[in-house]
């Protein structure tokens, strides 16, 4: 099995930057596609971006790509989501997630984070 933690949410002004992680304990994390997911108040969660067991793919999402930028270390069993030019929009927790490959919806992934808030502020 696979444990997730997340790390790096907190405040920002919009148009700045966070760079969260991703933590996982558990030896077969490297051959799981990993990713991110985030949820609004009121809203589905939404996927936001993921990539494949080797980092040789990644898939984002129309409403960030060009922002953010997601890369994983499988040595140190960690997955980063760097966010840049950030607005209210964003405003979300963000789940880590991991399954067998990249799934298109957020109900296929088999393990999850407890989230960490990111708030943009105007």
């Amino acid at each position: 099995q696979v444990q997730l933690v997340e790390s790096g949410g907190g405040l920002v002004q919009a148009g700045g930057s966070l760079r969260l992680s991703c933590t996982a304990s558990g030896r077969l994390f490297s051959a799981y596609a990993a990713g991110w997911f985030r949820q609004a108040p009121g809203r589905e969660r939404e996927f936001v971006a993921a990539i494949t067991w080797n980092g040789a793919t990644t898939t984002y999402s129309d409403s960030v790509k060009g922002r953010f930028t997601l890369s994983r270390d499988n040595t140190k069993n960690s997955v980063s989501l760097q966010m840049n030019d950030l607005g209210s929009e964003d405003t979300a927790i963000y789940y880590c997630t991991a399954g067998f490959r990249i799934f298109p919806t957020a109900k296929d992934y088999n393990f999850w984070g407890q989230g960490t808030q990111v708030t943009v502020s105007s």
